[in-house]
């Protein structure tokens, strides 16, 4: 038999998503004999969770979450793949937990009915997938048998949160709590995990009946799994490890670009890149690299943006700050547009990103970088407009009024005069003599009107 191993150790992303996705599908058509995810996560992405659950819920091949190694936690979009797998298992010194969705939970999460009453422990077995009875649940688990009785007195408490707070919530509670009942383990504490962003140990979960096993390193794992007996599809299915062989599956190259351009950070930059690389191909057409490359990095950054949870009223924002501080160097005002385009930038850039976890958060530092980069150039090109309007006119035309021209003969009306070492037609409205100096007015065709320096 061949075991595949898979580690992610990290958020759950995109690109984490299709990575496991891509080879448990792998795994399936190789027959693999068991599917071993080796966790470590501080939590991720709703939407890349559940496509990681409906992976294993239609997997033919038994997935085995394992959390490790020692110090390793599966904490928030984690706790959801350990309940979703077929088995889930932890090393020692790890936890799980902390299920609250973050990005509407915050600091203040949606409270448990009944929480704060004392509860007596839950002494009912806990069945796990095999039909074996599990372990008596603790009191830390926080699971009880009066839990059912505590509901219903509080069931006309008023509610707490907004609207669209407890949907999430009771929608994460169903979601998780379903999970728990297909696979034979703890729904109560899976509840309180969602709802107090509750933790528990590896021992005080394998007493709780929220995992199945612990196991100190993958052989002592694999060892404990021979003979076990699970549920695929409905069918029961005998694991048969012994003397199996480990493939470790290693990140491809569709794995790494995607981890590079689904960070919030890189996608921001592409972004940036791209409209300033179309904005400098407009102004300055012909070489074709700045259009080329703004394109490229422009498709990149929508295909990211896409799969990451960004506010469009943040992008807008960003878009219209760069229109507006583009739009400065054209207006007849200085500094509203500049302004105002700076502030919609900065903060567009701040609420690009619709959620709470700090890994899906743009940093700073580069927000402000970018922002003064942009402020700079808008400085710099209103800077060089305003030169270019008090500087005297060097050709053409208009280089020429004012300027000292010399008589070459007397005439009346029209006659010849000497500017710039050229020699031009004029006219003049009084009489003038040779040698007399006389300044520019103004220009009729290829004519100057002259006037006497005196006059002037």
């Amino acid at each position: 038999p061949v075991v595949w191993l898979l580690q992610i150790d990290g958020p759950i992303s995109p690109a984490s998503a299709d990575y496991f996705i891509s080879n448990l599908k792998d795994a399936e058509r190789a027959g693999a004999a068991l599917f071993v995810l080796e966790l470590d996560t501080p939590g991720g992405l709703d939407r890349a969770m559940r496509d990681m659950v409906k992976a294993i819920l239609a997997s033919s091949v038994p997935v085995a979450t394992y959390v490790a190694p020692s110090g390793s936690r599966a904490a928030s979009a984690g706790t959801y793949l350990m309940y979703a797998s077929h088995v889930a298992a932890m090393a020692p010194a790890t936890n799980i937990g902390s299920s609250t969705p973050v990005s509407i939970g915050g600091e203040s999460p949606f409270p448990m009915p009944g929480a704060n009453r004392p509860k007596p422990s839950d002494t009912s077995p806990v069945r796990s997938e095999s039909g074996k009875p599990g372990a008596a649940a603790s009191q830390a688990t926080g699971s009880s048998a009066g839990e059912a009785s505590d509901k219903d007195k509080s069931a006309t408490a008023p509610p707490t949160g907004s609207t669209m707070e407890r949907k999430v919530v009771n929608d994460a509670v169903a979601y998780i709590r379903s999970l728990a009942q297909l696979r034979g383990r703890n729904p109560q504490w899976a509840e309180k995990s969602v709802r107090e962003a509750a933790n528990l140990s590896a021992s005080d979960a394998l007493a709780g009946g929220v995992i199945d096993l612990i196991a100190t390193d993958l052989d002592n794992l694999l060892r404990q799994l021979n003979g076990r007996k699970l549920q695929i599809d409905g069918k029961p299915v005998t694991l048969a490890l012994g003397n199996a062989t480990v493939h470790r599956v290693t990140p491809g190259w569709r794995y790494e670009v995607l981890s590079l351009i689904t960070d919030p950070n890189i996608a921001y930059i592409l972004l940036m890149i791209g409209i300033y690389g179309l904005i400098l191909e407009v102004f300055h057409p012909g070489t074709g690299v700045p259009g080329v490359v703004g394109v490229i990095c422009l498709l990149l950054a929508a295909y990211a943006l896409q799969m990451l949870p960004i506010s469009y009223v943040g992008l807008a924002l960003i878009l219209i700050g760069t229109g507006l501080m583009l739009a400065e160097t054209f207006a007849p005002g200085f500094g509203v547009f500049g302004i105002g385009g700076a502030i919609a930038f900065v903060i567009g850039s701040v609420m690009l990103m619709q959620t709470d976890l700090p890994a899906y958060q743009i940093s700073l530092p580069i927000i402000a970088a970018f922002a003064a980069a942009s402020v700079a150039v808008f400085v710099f090109v209103i800077g060089a407009a305003m030169k270019s309007r008090t500087r005297k006119v060097v050709s053409g035309r208009e280089s020429m009024l004012g300027d000292h021209a010399q008589v070459i003969a007397d005439f009346l009306d029209h006659g010849l005069v000497r500017l710039h070492g050229e020699i031009w037609q004029a006219h003049s409205k009084v009489p003038l003599t040779k040698g007399a100096t006389v300044r520019v007015v103004g220009m009729v065709d290829l004519v100057l009107n002259v006037e006497p320096k005196e006059q002037s």
